[in-house]
């Protein structure tokens, strides 16, 4: 059996804590340290809050290290003086130099989220569900200094329904994602894997969601703004105004009714339809200000006033 390997494991959010637990759950190599962005106020009350990753370590009596960036010799010093045999990426949220990615005996490898080179970028999953791409998908690469521009070692894929949420896609991918990292382990403590260098000319972005494209264009055809709602859902939600009031929109299905864009065509007591530049959406679950996020039977219960036929969303503002 190969030596087990020295990792330090570098990540943040629950995605990374997800692939963390998982090398630690299959046992067979040891995670030295863990590196994790510095703790962020949270809550109402803003204190401080350990990232997801962090928790699992505590957890675990791993040593954790939240340096602010690696542009510090010290910093960088320290993480070589852990004399790690691999360092494993996941979601972490700071470009790693290259004195960095040289420290560990093996390099550095990352699970990133997409098919390589399609979804290159902070927010792979979020895209390809926005764009409507049926298959994604986790890449196990060898990191060097580009953006996700790495040679691949093993890939695992998933489809994509015409239900999936940015949330529910996550899952998928997490699920798929902590066998192949610890297949993909297995191989490098093992010598067996094999690099695949990616094709740049069928390289895309995924950048980072702006809160300017949160805000629902009804000009837009239907089934573009039913893509953006389910890719943002749970986070960061898309939205609507009335009257200056924010609505976020958790769910929405597609319709065939047409009418003036962002105008409510349909109204009663279970349900609301809003005219798209195309076609139509049909209002599942909405969140009004200071509320919860609730379906329309239970919004229109009390609030059936706000959403009469004829109402008009606020258009958005262009800047």
């Amino acid at each position: 059996m190969a030596q087990p390997l020295k990792i330090i494991f570098a990540g943040t959010p629950d995605f990374a804590a997800i692939h963390l637990q998982g090398i630690l759950e299959q046992g067979d190599h040891q995670v030295i340290a863990v590196y994790s962005q510095p703790d962020r106020p949270a809550g109402r009350g803003k204190k401080l809050k350990p990232s997801a990753v962090k928790q699992v370590a505590l957890d675990n009596n791993i040593p954790v290290y939240q340096p602010l960036n690696f542009k510090d010799p010290v910093d960088q010093q320290t993480l070589a003086n852990l004399n790690a045999d691999l360092m494993v990426v996941v979601a972490y949220g700071l470009l790693l130099p290259k004195v960095i990615l040289d420290a560990p005996r093996l390099g550095c490898i990352n699970v990133h989220a997409s098919l390589l080179p399609r979804w290159r970028g902070a927010a792979p999953i979020q895209r390809a569900v926005e764009t409507g791409d049926s298959e994604s998908g986790v890449i196990i690469m060898q990191m060097d200094e580009g953006l996700d521009t790495g040679d691949m070692l093993l890939e695992a894929r998933c489809d994509i329904t015409t239900q999936d949420t940015g949330g529910s896609l996550h899952d998928k991918l997490a699920n798929i994602g902590v066998p192949a990292l610890n297949n993909a382990l297995q191989q490098i403590a093992e010598q067996t894997i094999t690099a695949t260098k990616q094709d740049n000319e069928h390289s895309c972005y995924a950048p980072k969601i702006s809160k300017q494209e949160l805000a629902i264009d009804w000009q837009q055809p239907a089934a573009v703004i039913e893509r953006k709602i389910r890719a943002f859902n749970p986070f960061p939600i898309a939205y609507t105004s009335l009257n200056g009031d924010r609505i976020k929109i958790w769910q929405a299905s597609l319709s065939e009714k047409g009418g003036k864009a962002g105008q409510i065509i349909h109204a009663d007591k279970k349900s609301i339809v809003v005219a798209c530049g195309e076609g139509s959406l049909k209002l599942q679950i909405i969140q009004l200000p200071g509320g919860k996020a609730l379906e329309i039977p239970a919004v229109m219960n009390s609030k059936a006033d706000l959403f009469s036929t004829g109402t008009r969303f606020d258009p958005i503002e262009i800047t």
